[in-house]
């Protein structure tokens, strides 16, 4: 009977390992390092867990060796993804955007049916057993662990990324494929807060605003994102910051942030706008010139920001001075100072080189017998359920070993 081991009880490892053993007449083996299964699992959405986006495509994905992840995007797509689960019985809610969720909100139900599936297919789960080292034996390979010593025909690595320690986030997996001949690209914190100079963000600590962000260098616009976008007391996080933080952590200090906080309008539509309720409410102070478009506690900021007098009359304002209000509104510029560390960031950018493994299996190109999938790999996502069907599509993918 051929033995299987997979390391790492993360979202791909739980899917590699139901995939390995649903084939039957195999052993296999889960080894996870902490107490329980899938921790980061049951943090993502914010514990809501936010299982997939039924708009995944490549171009949702990014990486050293562009376009790695597409066979196993094709080969286990999200409608796919979907079918597995609400075939283990869980019910999903799909919301705007395409993210899907659990039906009850909670991440413990995908948990829970997960571990269902590894104790119906008979996966031997050993938690508390990190792996120490992977040795190549003249047929298949030796794990090392605390626990003694574990024969393989086929080892599957889903150690996960270095992001979220201290919900397992750890440097495992890297070390356990560097003396197989694997290395890494540079590792950045993903999908994280971004910092940025304090003054205004702390005034506006704990608002919410639909917006588009923009990460802008020596004038030029690097990317942007779409979306929510949530004011911390050191910067700015959500799901707008999130999309922008790889390539912030890139950066680091130095670049800036635009939020247009109207970006269904040009800024001429919202000086147009501003004149009206100048002209409505002309004895109104200039601090309510935004009150019922937006927060008003981000409204008073723009006027700040744009150097006007909170109590002067709106009939006082002239055209220029709402013009100005508008650009403000369109093009709040935040000094960047970086991003939050690892330990905040919910994905890790960068990885084990892709270069090294058959897109098509995920199988090592020179260690017969070895898959990697999920986060270890030099592949991650937007946010919005794009890593998690990473997770399930590598981790399908991996556990079908080559067959």
């Amino acid at each position: 009977m051929e033995t299987v081991i997979v390391i790492g009880g993360g979202a791909s490892g739980l899917m590699a390992a139901i995939t390995a053993a649903e084939a039957g007449s195999r052993r296999v083996i889960l080894l996870e390092r902490q107490q329980r299964i899938a921790r980061k699992l049951l943090a993502t959405g914010n514990g809501r867990c936010n299982l997939t986006n039924t708009g995944a495509s490549l171009e949702n994905y990014h990486g050293e060796q562009e376009g790695f992840a597409a066979p196993a995007l094709s080969k286990f797509t999200p409608a796919q993804a979907l079918d597995f689960f609400h075939g283990l019985g869980l019910l999903t809610v799909t919301e705007e955007g395409g993210r899907v969720y659990p039906l009850s909100d909670s991440a413990n139900s995908v948990a829970d049916l997960l571990r269902f599936a590894l104790d119906k297919y008979g996966v031997e789960l050993r938690c508390s057993c990190p792996a120490r080292a992977i040795e190549r034996r003249e047929k298949g390979y030796a794990v090392i662990t605390d626990e003694g010593r574990l024969e393989a025909d086929y080892v599957i690595v889903a150690c996960g990324g270095a992001a979220g320690a201290r919900l397992g986030g750890v440097m495992d997996g890297y070390e356990l494929l560097k003396p197989l001949g694997h290395k890494r690209t540079a590792l950045r914190p993903a999908l994280v807060q971004l910092l940025t100079a304090p003054e205004y963000p702390r005034a506006l600590k704990g608002i919410r605003a639909d917006g588009e962000l923009k990460l802008l260098a020596g004038g030029e616009v690097l990317c942007r994102g779409l979306g929510e976008i949530q004011f911390t007391e050191n910067g700015v996080s959500g799901p707008a910051a999130f999309d922008i933080s790889r390539s912030a952590a890139r950066l680091g200090e130095g670049g800036e942030l635009s939020i247009n906080f109207f970006r269904a309008l040009s800024p001429e539509e919202l000086a147009a706008l501003l004149l009206r309720r100048r002209e409505t409410f002309p004895r109104l102070p200039a601090s309510e010139l935004f009150t019922g478009m937006l927060h008003n506690r981000l409204g008073r900021m723009l006027v700040k920001y744009a150097a006007i007098p909170q109590e002067t009359a709106l009939a006082r304002l002239s055209d220029i001075r709402l013009e100005s209000a508008a650009r403000a509104a369109t093009d709040f510029r935040l000094k960047l100072l970086g991003t939050e560390g690892f330990d905040k960031a919910q994905v890790t950018a960068g990885g084990i080189r892709t270069a090294g493994f058959d897109p098509e299996t995920l199988e090592s190109w020179f260690m017969p017998g070895l898959f990697v999938c999920g986060e270890l790999l030099d592949v991650d996502g937007d946010c919005g359920g794009y890593n998690l069907q990473w997770a399930w599509s590598s981790g399908r993918l991996a556990g079908r070993l080559g067959k």
